[in-house]
């Protein structure tokens, strides 16, 4: 079993900055994708960034390249998601994800994680 807990969330103006955490514990494999996904209300859950624990493995999705930086601490068994340049519609319920199934590699899709946590709110006001 893994468990996982965001933290972080808040109200932030257009152009402000926060740090998500995402605090892990269980039987995580050194080598577990995680990611980060969101959700705006009507819309479907997407893809925000993943990361390899302890890895430069990367990877981001086209809208938050350049303004959001994901990165792990394994001493920790935390995964941040600094936003920066923040954007009303960057406004979503954030979700932190595990992949605990090989093969292991960084993957998009919400179907390829199986875990999650409870979800952080988002909200950027213009």
């Amino acid at each position: 079993q893994v468990q996982l807990e965001e933290s972080g969330g808040g109200v932030v103006q257009a152009g402000g900055s926060l740090r998500l955490s995402c605090a892990a514990s269980g039987r995580l494999s050194s080598s577990s994708p995680m990611a980060w996904f969101r959700q705006a209300p009507g819309k479907e859950r997407e893809f925000v960034a993943a990361i390899i624990w302890g890895t430069d493995t990367i990877y981001y999705a086209g809208s938050v390249r350049g303004r959001f930086i994901i990165s792990s601490d394994n001493a920790k068994s935390t995964v941040y998601l600094q936003m920066n340049r923040l954007k009303p519609e960057d406004t979503a319920l954030y979700y932190c994800a595990a992949k605990t199934e090989g093969p292991y590699f960084l993957t998009t899709t919400t179907s390829s994680y199986n875990y999650w946590g409870q979800g952080t709110q988002v909200t950027v006001s213009s």
